[in-house]
């Protein structure tokens, strides 16, 4: 069975950072493209970074730009989100998603999807 498995998430004050993790299992991990996506309560769902199967290239949302970093480990199947200097906005479900190389990014109800992961940036 395909898994994807947020994990990292959680209350933290404004300024903070935190480190997402996404564990992947059920399917040839280094083969997908990965991306992190979030949406908050009244919100559309927002594509925040992506990175390509070998992790040499990466895109970021620019709410995120400068903030956030993607990386992945493909001998560990997993990709992660860094998570500096956070704002209030950034409050949202964090979910991973995985498309095959022939998918395009924007279709990624066609992949695979976490549960996502709560983040919660208040004082």
């Amino acid at each position: 069975q395909v898994q994807l498995v947020e994990s990292g998430g959680g209350l933290v004050q404004p300024g903070g950072s935190l480190r997402l993790s996404c564990a992947a299992s059920g399917f040839t991990f280094s083969n997908y493209r990965m991306s992190w996506y979030r949406q908050a309560p009244g919100k559309e769902r927002e594509l925040v970074a992506h990175i390509i199967s070998a992790g040499g290239s990466t895109n970021y949302a620019d709410s995120v730009k400068g903030r956030f970093t993607i990386s992945r480990d493909n001998a560990k199947n997993t990709v992660y989100l860094q998570m500096n200097s956070l704002k209030p906005e950034d409050t949202a479900v964090y979910y991973c998603n995985a498309l095959r190389p022939w998918v395009a990014v924007q279709e990624p109800d066609r992949g695979y999807w976490g549960q996502g992961t709560q983040v919660t940036v208040s004082s």
